[in-house]
């Protein structure tokens, strides 16, 4: 016996024997550990998804919120946010869900939509150490601004070409009222008088609605949608802006200082009219610089603000345009040029610009229409016609692109752009 008891050799293996259990604990510890963090994410997905659903821009819960004169719960997107969050864990397994609360509260004109939760994950090797489960818990919480100030720059393309038919069958008519089977409205002022003559009173005369026209009238309109729109007096600001009211002086145009009188605001923009040349082909027809235009109204803009006061408004230019620039361009035109003039689509250059500072663009894209009788077109504007939307919505902020076509209303497409814009949830938490 004394022989046996000071008999080292074999001590490893019972050693090894003994240190098994704690080994495989550990290891089964950090397994299980993992498995619960990778459920944890998981589960925190579906919370986060949950509470930004229940205060969405459609959700009967922003809808009952707007409804309320003061602040308090909002039950109907708490509903929601459970709503959402469990029917995208009913098929999930390898935990069990313990509790899951949501509350939706509107307060000092914002609402806070919180998601929280409890979970049960089982364990495997970590049960040779005792520990049958792990329990998960998290918050999800999402925050919207429901009054947001904002600054808008409408930035009005009234340049020749929007002396175009605004339909085809006003472009028709003009074509078969001219010897040159010309489809726009040239808008002609020899020394301040009209010229009669001119294809602007031609138009007129036919009762031929031109682009810039419905421009005009729909901007108007806009100003009743943002009053009837806007939470308090002073939430929305308009300012009006064209590239100039003469060719002989083409410069960015106030039309319309920002200002919360949107009564004014709307007198004002229902006159905005067709640019005016002294002759046909003036200045060789070179009267649309966007490039102009883009960096002029930035430096109207100011600061990009917060949105949350209105001494800190968000900044949004609203470009209205059928998209192709002309212009004295010699140097870094995108397309080939004649003599220096620049015909191209948006130089989307300055559009990255603006976007660099903190301001949002919003592009309502009035088609750009063929022309195949007029030589020009053909010529000039044909080859690179597909690119121009694409253009276009490469200037605009992501999902503030709306094309509206000859046969759709402009009016109709400008109001949907900017509902589109002050109805999205402005998430800050």
């Amino acid at each position: 016996m004394r022989r046996f008891l000071k008999d080292r050799s074999g001590n490893f293996a019972i050693f090894t024997a003994l240190m098994l259990v704690p080994v495989f604990g550990a290891a089964g510890l950090a397994l299980d550990y993992s498995n619960a963090l990778s459920i944890k994410t998981e589960i925190q997905g579906v919370a986060d998804s949950a509470a930004l659903a229940a205060i969405a821009e459609s959700s009967a819960g922003v809808e009952q919120a707007y409804s309320m004169h003061g602040d308090g719960e909002v039950p109907l997107g708490a509903s929601e946010a459970l709503k959402f969050f469990k029917a995208q864990i009913e098929a999930d397994t390898g935990y069990e869900l313990d509790e899951v609360t949501a509350k939706v509260v509107k307060q000092n004109g914002r609402l806070f939509s919180v998601v929280d939760y409890r979970a049960t994950v089982p364990t495997t090797l970590s049960k040779v150490l005792g520990k049958q489960s792990i329990t998960v818990a998290g918050q999800a919480r999402v925050e919207y601004q429901t009054e947001v100030y904002r600054d808008f720059y409408l930035l009005l393309d009234n340049t020749p070409s929007m002396g175009v038919g605004a339909t085809p069958t006003d472009v028709s008519i003009m074509v078969a009222n001219t010897p040159d089977k010309c489809a726009f409205a040239c808008h002609i002022v020899k020394n301040g008088h009209e010229d009669k003559s001119s294809y602007y009173n031609l138009a007129k005369s036919l009762g031929v609605t031109t682009r810039i026209n419905v421009v005009a009238s729909a901007t108007a309109a806009l100003m009743d949608t943002a009053q009837d729109s806007r939470i308090s007096s002073n939430q929305y600001r308009m300012g009006v802006y064209t590239f100039g009211e003469r060719a002989e002086d083409t410069r960015l145009l106030e039309v319309v200082s920002p200002t919360t009188d949107l009564k004014s605001a709307k007198a004002k923009a229902a006159k905005i009219d067709l640019m005016s040349i002294p002759k046909q082909g003036y200045d060789n027809d070179q009267q649309t610089d966007f490039d102009r235009a883009l960096t002029q109204v930035g430096e109207k803009m100011g600061d990009a603000g917060s949105g949350l006061t209105a001494n800190d408004p968000e900044k949004i230019l609203f470009f209205v345009s059928d998209g192709v620039g002309d212009s004295y361009k010699p140097t870094d035109c995108t397309k080939k040029t004649t003599g220096g003039r620049c015909q191209e689509p948006i130089d989307i250059r300055h559009c990255q610009a603006l976007k660099d500072k903190g301001y949002k663009i919003a592009i309502l894209y009035t088609t750009y229409l063929p022309l195949p009788t007029n030589g020009w077109y053909n010529t000039w504007i044909k080859p690179f016609q597909d690119e121009i939307p694409r253009k276009m919505k490469a200037c605009a902020s992501p999902e503030l692109f709306f094309e509206v076509s000859p046969t759709e209303g402009i009016s109709e497409a400008m109001n949907q752009l900017f509902l589109k814009i002050v109805n999205t949830p402005r998430l800050t938490g």
